[in-house]
């Protein structure tokens, strides 16, 4: 098997890639390294290929679906925290600490 063959992936393992792809590809990144992206994701939560063999029935991981868009602090825009810590200084100055 050659590399960058998928032929030893799931239907599903490759249409959650194809919908992770999407997702990447809506924030703006290109389609090559949207698709590179998207397949380490898979193989990170699945643990590579599980048409056939053993180890086909381990466990998934979703922590790197579940960390999204989040890492770097983006998906929060620098107005909203600066709000959120306006906000924390009144309620502290109100409440006397």
């Amino acid at each position: 098997m050659r590399r960058g063959d998928k032929s030893s992936y799931s239907g599903k393992q490759k249409r959650r890639a194809e919908h992770i792809e999407e997702g990447y590809e809506k924030r703006g990144v290109g389609s090559k390294e949207a698709a590179r992206r998207a397949w380490a994701t898979v193989n990170k939560e699945t643990g590579g290929g599980k048409k056939r063999g053993s180890g086909r029935g381990k466990k998934e991981n979703r922590s790197a679906s579940k960390k999204g868009g989040r890492i770097g602090g983006h998906s929060v825009s620098h107005a909203t925290r600066v709000r959120a810590g306006k906000k924390a200084a009144r309620t502290r100055a109100r409440r006397g600490h």
